[in-house]
């Protein structure tokens, strides 16, 4: 009875041995998968990475785009766009005049492919917060304060390459390229606004009182021209009359009436129809 016992437990055993390994060996499988998982990463196109190590830090190599190897659990890679970035900004100041003026700047940039590394050790990935967006602030508002507000408006291309030359430096120096810069929008207070509208109103008015008194001026040149024309005119006219012998015959001519006479010479009368009676 005991062997049979015994026999009975050994086939258990045996029975239960087969699960036993088969979920071991599923452990290990999902254990080498992660394993080999974790020990690749992919840099996508435009961008570059960057290996941290969390016993040596950040690694002084930059990855290009592909794939590449890493040490699963220990390193973690981290991916910076490379190509033409575009980056929103609103920045109020304070002009010359004192007029508050909201300007809102767009720029295109590009992270220094040479400095990914650096960059990424120095600043980290949240750049854009902390270098972009105040240099921003800072170079807007020392520009505006050295115009008065209705100069923003009219010399709009010199105060945006004014912004443009110093944000660049600033952004050179954090690893930051600046490609190009707009100026998208000035924005001033509504009174300021107003007051801007009037001037250009008087201007237009003015503008066409100008344009007006020029219609007029010219209208009475050229009649002055027109009367001197036909005093010279009348001039030659009388000079060539004097030099000629018919000018008794201008004369008569230009007094007659338009009328024939009725008489030619004494006794003979000349009719209507022209016929000498």
């Amino acid at each position: 009875m005991a062997d049979k016992d015994s026999l009975n437990i050994a086939k258990k055993v045996k029975e239960t041995k087969f699960p036993i390994q088969w979920l071991k060996n599923i452990i290990m499988g999902i254990i080498a998968f992660i394993l080999i998982l974790g020990s690749f990463f992919v840099v996508p196109a435009g961008h570059n990475g960057v290996i941290f190590n969390t016993f040596t830090g950040i690694k002084d190599k930059t990855y290009d785009e592909g794939l590449h190897f890493k040490l699963p659990f220990f390193e973690k890679p981290y991916k910076f766009e490379v190509r033409t970035r575009v980056y929103t900004d609103d920045a109020a100041a304070a002009s010359k005049d004192l007029q508050i003026v909201s300007t809102r700047v767009a720029l295109n940039y590009h992270i220094d492919k040479g400095q990914v590394n650096t960059l990424f050790k120095n600043i980290g990935p949240d750049y854009e917060f902390r270098i972009i967006d105040p240099s921003i602030q800072e170079v807007v508002k020392a520009t505006t304060a050295k115009h008065i507000a209705e100069e923003l408006i009219t010399k709009r291309e010199a105060v945006k390459e004014e912004i443009k030359s110093s944000l660049k430096e600033r952004l050179a120096r954090s690893y930051l390229v600046l490609d190009e810069l707009s100026i998208t929008n000035f924005d001033f207070s509504p009174e300021f606004n107003h007051a801007i509208e009037q001037k250009v109103t008087a201007e237009q008015n003015a503008l066409k009182e100008q344009n007006n008194l020029k219609v007029v001026q010219y209208q009475a040149q050229q009649k002055i021209e027109q009367s001197k024309g036909e005093a010279e005119a009348i001039r030659i006219v009388n000079e060539e009359l004097l030099k000629s012998p018919k000018y008794i015959d201008y004369l008569t001519i230009q007094k007659w009436d338009g009328k024939m006479p009725l008489a030619l010479g004494s006794g003979s009368l000349l009719s209507i129809t022209g016929q000498q009676k």
